[in-house]
């Protein structure tokens, strides 16, 4: 009887471990909370918004930055990001309306090349809620190369394929800089 009962315990102790090691059993760490965590889709049109108002908090507001010490330049070092660039691309060409199978457009092996035009400090003006500051305007040049692939699925099926377009995107970026002592008031640059 001892013999049996060991047997016993032991297939229940090997059946475990399989089942454990297997990933059959309930072997998740944590809390689980049930039905929410099932993943929802989510709609393209509703992610697209959300991105937009994502996109419009992060670029909307001009930064203020610290002063430019007397007799040095400036140079604006952060070039447009490539996102900011493909959302000024897709407002260029626009890919809405694709009809997956029946009319669709890609633009593949995108390559964007950023090149500074200008670079301008102007002088110390009072603007309304910020002070003393100096608005300092940087333009770039974004060449986006691309590859365009047009399908069309009907009435007749066919693909086009235009290697190596290219689309010149201008972008303006603007900050401030704090100017003279912001702790006494003094204007003096």
């Amino acid at each position: 009887m001892l013999k049996t009962s060991i047997q016993g315990m032991v297939l229940v102790a090997v059946a475990f471990s399989v089942a454990t090691m297997s990933g059959c059993a309930f072997t998740t760490l944590g809390p689980s909370i049930g039905i929410l965590s099932v993943p929802i889709p989510v709609s393209p049109y509703f992610q697209g918004k959300q991105e937009d108002k994502a996109m419009e908090e992060r670029y909307s507001k001009m930064k203020v930055l610290d002063p430019i010490p007397p007799g040095t330049t400036h140079v604006a070092e952060d070039p447009p990001s490539d996102d900011q660039i493909m959302r000024k691309f897709h407002e260029i060409h626009n890919v809405r309306g694709n009809f997956p199978g029946l009319y669709e457009v890609q633009h593949n092996n995108v390559r964007i090349v950023k090149e500074k035009v200008q670079d301008i400090v102007d002088p110390v003006r009072v603007l309304p809620l910020v002070g003393p500051v100096q608005v300092h305007h940087s333009h770039w040049v974004c060449k986006v190369y691309f590859t365009e692939v047009i399908r069309n699925g009907w009435p007749i099926p066919y693909t086009v394929k235009t290697e190596e377009r290219m689309e010149v995107i201008k972008i303006d970026q603007d900050h401030l800089h704090r100017a003279g002592n912001v702790v006494s008031g003094d204007t003096s640059h």
